[in-house]
C-alpha cells in the first residue's frame, strides 16, 4: 500500500552522506583531525535519542572511557566557534535562501544555579516567565518556504558583569566585550546576515526589538523592511498628534477589520482579525501600524511596520505569523538537540555548545525538507516532521537494536494517528461560528 511504498523511499545511507558532507564543510575550522572528530561525535550524540545530553552522556553513549575528550573540545582545543558559525549560515542559506524569506530575532534563557556561569544573574526569562536566576541569549532565524533553522546567537552579557573584571577573567569574557542590549545584539546578527548574503527582506521581532528605535532606525537605513511587535502603549503619529496603539484601535469600525490566516498551525489555519493604518512620513519608504485581534479572546497585538516598496496587507501579515518560527526552532533544538542542557560555565565553552546544537539542528532542518521533497508523504500520513526524522536518523542511521521495518511501522504509526488528529482539528475549526 501506499504507507509501504513510503517506506522504500526512505534512504538512511544518503542521509549518512549528507551527514559527513556537512562535516567536511566545517572540517577546514580545525586544525587537527581529532578535534574535527571529536566534534562529529558529539553532534551525533546530540541528533541521538539520550533522554540527557552531556559531555558524559554523549561519551557513554559513543563507547568512550570517559567524557574528558568531549570536554575538551569544548574548553581548550584550538577551533573558532564564529567560523563554524559562517559555515552553519552558508550551510542553511544554501539550501533555504529564498526572496520570501525573512530574519526573526528572539532570546531565550537556560534557568542556572549559582553565580559563576558565564552572564548568568537574576533576570526575566520567558522559559520561566518571571524573573529567576538565568542566562539569557538572543538568536537569530531565518525563515523560508522550504524551511527554517537557527543562523546565529548572541549571548547577553549584564552590565554588571561588563563592570566586574574579575568575574570576567573567570569566565573567559573577551576583554574587548562591551555592554549591548538585546536588540543591539540583535542588529549585529542581522547585519552579519545579510553582509554574508542572505536573502531577507523583512525582519520580525517581538516587543524587546520593536520597541527599541534604534534597531528600525537601522533596517531603515539598510532599506530591509519589518515587523515588529510593539507594546499596547506605542505612540502612532496621527494627524492630531501621536495616539496610543491601544485606543486607535478602540475606535476602529467592525468593517476595518479582516479576518486572515497567520500561517497554517498543527491544528489548521491560525485565524485572526487584522487591522492597519498607514502612518505619514516625510522619509523614504511606507509605514504602516497592524492591529491583530484574537477574536475568540480579544487577546490583541501590535505591530509597527516599514518596506522601502508597497506591499499588500497579506504580505505584512505573512511576516509577522512567520515570527513563530524562533519559538520552534526554541522547542525543537532544546528538545532535540540539547540546546539548554550544556554544562559548561566558560564563554568558549558556551559558544560551542551551542554551535553545534545549532549544527545538529540545521541538519535536521535541512535534511528533513529534502526528504519531504524527494519522498511526499503519501495520503493517509503527514509530512515528516523534524522530530521524526531525528528519531528515524537515530533509529537507522545511528544504530538501534530493532529492525528497519519495526521502525518504519513504528514512525507510520504515530504519523497516521497525527494524521487522524490533524483532520479531526481542521473538521472541528471548520465546524466553528
Amino acid at each position: 500500500n501506499s504507507a509501504l511504498a513510503a517506506e522504500h523511499s526512505i534512504e538512511p545511507d544518503r542521509w549518512w552522506d549528507e551527514y559527513g558532507a556537512l562535516i567536511d564543510r566545517i572540517a577546514p575550522r580545525f586544525r587537527r583531525y581529532e578535534p574535527l572528530r571529536h566534534a562529529s561525535t558529539f553532534v551525533l550524540g546530540l541528533l541521538s535519542g539520550l533522554d540527557r545530553k552531556n559531555c558524559w552522556t554523549i561519551a557513554e553513549q559513543q563507547g568512550q572511557e570517559n567524557p574528558n575528550k568531549l570536554q575538551h573540545l569544548l574548553s581548550r582545543a584550538v577551533w573558532d566557534a564564529d567560523e563554524v558559525r559562517d559555515d552553519l549560515r552558508s550551510y542553511v542559506k544554501d539550501s533555504f535562501d529564498d526572496p520570501q524569506g525573512i530574519l526573526v530575532v528572539d532570546e531565550t534563557g537556560d534557568l542556572k544555579k549559582g553565580t559563576q556561569t558565564v552572564a548568568v544573574q537574576r533576570q526575566y526569562t520567558g522559559t520561566a516567565g518571571r524573573i529567576e536566576n538565568a542566562q539569557v541569549a538572543v538568536y537569530l532565524t531565518y525563515a523560508a518556504p522550504r524551511g527554517h533553522a537557527l543562523i546565529d546567537r548572541a549571548l547577553y552579557v549584564p552590565k554588571v558583569w561588563i563592570d566586574d573584571q574579575t568575574r570576567r577573567e573567570r569566565a573567559g569574557v573577551p576583554a574587548e566585550t562591551t555592554f549591548a542590549t538585546k536588540p543591539a545584539l540583535a542588529l549585529q546578527m542581522i547585519t552579519s546576515a545579510l553582509d554574508a548574503g542572505v536573502s531577507a527582506s523583512f525582519v520580525a521581532g517581538d516587543e524587546v526589538y520593536g520597541n527599541d528605535p534604534k534597531l528600525a532606525a537601522a533596517l531603515e537605513e539598510r532599506r530591509v523592511g519589518y515587523v515588529l511587535a510593539v507594546s499596547r502603549d506605542h505612540r502612532v503619529p496621527t494627524a492630531l498628534g501621536p495616539v496610543r496603539a491601544d485606543s486607535l484601535a478602540g475606535g476602529f469600525p467592525e468593517q476595518s477589520w479582516q479576518v486572515h490566516s497567520a500561517g497554517v498551525g498543527s491544528k489548521g489555519p491560525r485565524l485572526y482579525s487584522w487591522a492597519w493604518l498607514p502612518i505619514p512620513s516625510d522619509q523614504p519608504g511606507h509605514r504602516w501600524m497592524l492591529w491583530r485581534r484574537n477574536d475568540s479572546t480579544g487577546e490583541m497585538a501590535y505591530y509597527r511596520c516599514y518596506s522601502p516598496t508597497p506591499v499588500t496587507l497579506a504580505e505584512l501579515i505573512r511576516v509577522a505569523g512567520l515570527r513563530w518560527t524562533v519559538e520552534e526552532s526554541f522547542q525543537c533544538a532544546k528538545g532535540q538537540a540539547g540546546l539548554d542542557e550544556h554544562q559548561v560555565r566558560r564563554w568558549n565553552s558556551w559558544h560551542r555548545w551551542v554551535t553545534l546544537s545549532m549544527l545538529a539542528m540545521a541538519f535536521l532542518a535541512v535534511t528533513t525538507a529534502a526528504q519531504n521533497e524527494q519522498a511526499p508523504a503519501p495520503p493517509g500520513l503527514i509530512p515528516l516532521t523534524l522530530n521524526e526524522f531525528r528519531r528515524l536518523f537515530d533509529a537507522l542511521v545511528l544504530g538501534a537494536t530493532a529492525t528497519n521495518e519495526s521502525i518504519l511501522k513504528w514512525s507510520n504509526w504515530r504519523r497516521k494517528h497525527q494524521f487522524v488528529a490533524r483532520q479531526s482539528h481542521y473538521r472541528r475549526r471548520s465546524e466553528a461560528p
